[in-house]
């Protein structure tokens, strides 16, 4: 069954999921190239005196992306989140995301992210709020509850479904698991069962193989690709062909994927700028020779103590070249 969010038909069963850190916009077109179905922004606090700060400018920069454009909002109150979605909106969202899955102390301290979920009155008022404020579709991202003791995703997940919410992606792990031990899949099979609404399954997902296992398994519309992403944006086609055809594609050549990372870099230089370009490439760049093969080891140790673009992106390329 295709995923449908609203008037949106995705192409695939394949999601990015939203990272603070990382889908930014460069990655963001660079995953979708690649076949990913939906990609999400990362995180964004939508309020006016953090509209003119250089993060909120990057964050909510979505200039020649294609639609949908999904943004995620995060917030503890209803009215908050209400307004936050409606600027979201201005900025160019087809679809609102709302943030209840993410388990950083800074943002559970103020009780927004996975945090919500121990306030299940709060949560409806919340998404009630959001959806009757915006006339495009609201998504919501989770996790199976707020610890082990209290997996209540699936009473979440149907009260996400009378508030209007029209797809849910669920982490199988609770807020204080963080990322720690293994995700669990079994909850997410429980909501599948519960809901009527497009379920996508996320967390430790990294091989196709997986990919198809968690679908065939939980009964999930699709899936989320998180961290098993950086640095390896090609993970989508693979997943995408093997869900298609029950086959592994061809391996993708050294050279064409050399030439799509350096790419990426240099995009992420001109969107950034000189000095924050060059800091924010680092980590991708390190992601990047820790998925490729035969790396010199003296790579990272050079390009780490870079601080121009031109130069760390020649070094890199020239790493890239011994290597193959």
């Amino acid at each position: 069954m295709p995923i449908k969010i609203g008037a949106y038909t995705l192409p695939s069963q394949v999601l990015l999921a939203p990272m603070a850190g990382t889908s930014d916009k460069p990655f963001r077109m660079l995953c979708k190239a690649q076949g990913a179905a939906l990609t999400t922004s990362e995180m964004v606090v939508i309020q006016q005196h953090l509209l003119n700060t250089n993060k909120s400018k990057y964050r909510l920069d979505f200039k020649g992306e294609s639609a949908p454009i999904s943004i995620q909002i995060a917030g503890s109150e209803a009215d908050e989140l209400a307004i936050s979605a409606q600027k979201a909106v201005e900025f160019g969202a087809d679809i609102i995301d709302i943030n209840m899955g993410c388990p950083a102390k800074k943002v559970c301290n103020k009780a927004a992210g996975s945090a919500l979920m121990q306030d299940e009155i709060l949560v409806a008022t919340i998404l009630k709020s959001v959806v009757n404020s915006v006339n495009v579709p609201v998504t919501l991202k989770m996790r199976t509850g707020w610890n082990r003791a209290n997996k209540n995703a699936p009473t979440i997940a149907k009260i996400a479904q009378d508030a209007g919410i029209q797809m849910l992606s669920i982490h199988g792990r609770t807020k204080e698991d963080k990322y720690n031990g293994e995700a669990e899949y079994n909850t997410i099979s429980e909501v599948v069962s519960q809901v009527n609404i497009p379920v996508i399954a996320n967390g430790d997902i990294n091989n196709a193989e997986k990919a198809k296992q968690i679908l065939d398994n939980t009964g999930a519309s699709g899936i989320m690709l998180g961290r098993a992403t950086q640095g390896n944006p090609w993970i989508f086609a693979e997943i995408n062909h093997y869900l298609n055809t029950n086959e592994h594609p061809k391996t993708l050549s050294f050279a064409l994927k050399k030439q799509t990372a350096l790419k990426h870099i240099q995009q992420i230089h001109e969107f950034y700028g000189e000095g924050l370009g060059v800091r924010i490439a680092r980590k991708h760049i390190l992601w990047y020779l820790q998925h490729f093969e035969n790396k010199p080891q003296t790579c990272w140790t050079k390009i780490s103590k870079i601080d121009t673009s031109k130069e760390q992106y020649q070094q890199f390329k020239n790493c890239l070249n011994e290597s193959n």
